[in-house]
């Protein structure tokens, strides 16, 4: 009887905490398997806790449009970015400028610092939307490059991030990023630093590569991390270090 009771307690938890979640991603050659590792991660991190997880995918039927997200986005309780250099027609980014005016989180990952910006010269049909200040407004720092040398680049805890829920059960000294260090500075002033990047080099200074900030009037949690690719999504750590970031956009 103390199982049956046990049991049913952890089920109304689980029932109680689960959320709808929305991830936006794209098939691009530069864009680290984004669909591949996403859905990976929504079957074996995310469902499990009790998550209804939708994975959208860009470019379907046609470029740039994100096929769904209109509909998905109006009961979303978090949205995970994992896209780059898409322009969503009209409707579509006036949905997720909307899921942030009303204070809902969103997770961004790798090339979520360039998800919305055109290439240098890119002509932009009229019918899509560009959001090239989505990095600064909403994420906290510029896209100004990467750093391939002195690849792999370590990683270790911000100072002051110690303590941090977020870092639970996550061991930076694991996570070895084999592909190239996002150039992200200068964070906006109130950007909350999680972990730093370090490539061997000293061509480039050390880079943070997962941090919190709040965006807009009703204060939205945004998380974000250089971190995504698909060496990366390997690690136990840094799954880890994702799901304890939608609990924590995740929180009331």
């Amino acid at each position: 009887m103390k199982h049956f009771i046990l049991a049913a307690f952890v089920a109304f938890i689980s029932a109680a905490s689960a959320s709808n979640i929305v991830i936006m991603v794209v098939e691009d050659p530069n864009n680290y398997e984004a669909p591949r590792t996403m859905r990976d991660f929504a079957e074996q991190q995310l469902r499990p806790l009790g998550h209804r997880v939708t994975v959208i995918e860009g470019d379907k039927p046609q470029p740039h449009h994100f096929a769904g997200l209109v509909e998905s986005l109006k009961d979303a309780d978090l949205l995970v970015l994992f896209s780059r250099r898409r322009f969503p027609p009209k409707d579509q980014m006036a949905a997720i400028r909307a899921h942030l005016a009303a204070g809902k989180p969103l997770l961004g990952i790798r090339t979520a610092n360039h998800a919305f910006i055109p290439k240098p010269n890119e002509v932009v049909d009229p019918s899509l939307v560009p959001w090239p200040e989505f990095t600064d407004e909403v994420l906290g720092a510029p896209n100004t490059g990467y750093e391939t040398k002195g690849l792999p680049y370590t990683v270790r805890i911000a100072p002051g991030a110690e303590n941090s829920p977020l870092l639970a059960g996550v061991n930076p000294a694991n996570i070895r990023g084999s592909q190239s260090l996002y150039k992200v500075l200068p964070l906006a002033t109130d950007v909350t630093p999680l972990l730093i990047g370090a490539a061997k080099t000293n061509t480039s200074p050390p880079m943070p590569v997962a941090w919190t900030r709040s965006f807009g009037p009703k204060k939205a949690r945004i998380f974000y991390t250089s971190l995504g690719a698909p060496e990366d999504m390997e690690l136990a750590d840094v799954r880890t270090l994702l799901v304890n970031a939608v609990n924590w956009t995740l929180k009331p």
